[in-house]
């Protein structure tokens, strides 16, 4: 049996940003954990002005807006992203939220998960882990 402050422990480090909406609850907007940025669910909430936009398509735009910004912090960028978890208040925004998605998002796109769930009052929630490259992988 090994002991586990091993020189194998990886360090977490707490990513943020005050561009992105903040953390409302005992949460990290990201954690660094070697190569990793584990991203949390992000909001459509203006960090600036705390309001939320209506509709669909206008919450999806600030949902990933937040995240891009959080990745941007952490070192990474949607193209780093390998897998995203989408919560949608209502399935039947799927479509609506996939053109928005195909905006940030580049092939190839990162694995994904859509699910229904209920959320506070808001319509959308994407979470992300992404990979930091190196500067040779990010020229090829």
């Amino acid at each position: 049996m090994t002991d586990s402050t091993s020189d194998h422990a990886m360090k977490l480090s707490p990513v943020s940003t005050p561009r992105a909406t903040g953390p409302a609850g005992p949460y990290s907007q990201a954690i660094s954990a070697g190569e990793f940025l584990f991203v949390s669910g992000q909001r459509p909430t203006d960090p600036a002005t705390g309001d939320i936009p209506e509709g669909i398509t206008e919450q999806s735009h600030a949902v990933l807006s937040n995240l891009v910004e959080v990745l941007a912090a952490g070192g990474c960028s949607p193209a780093d992203v390998v897998k995203a978890n989408i919560h949608l208040a209502d399935l039947s925004f799927f479509d609506e939220f996939n053109a928005v998605y195909k905006q940030y998002f580049s092939p190839p796109y990162p694995a994904r998960t859509t699910v229904g769930s209920q959320l506070r009052g808001i319509l959308v929630e994407v979470d992300a882990i992404a990979v930091r490259r190196s500067p040779a992988e990010t020229q090829s």
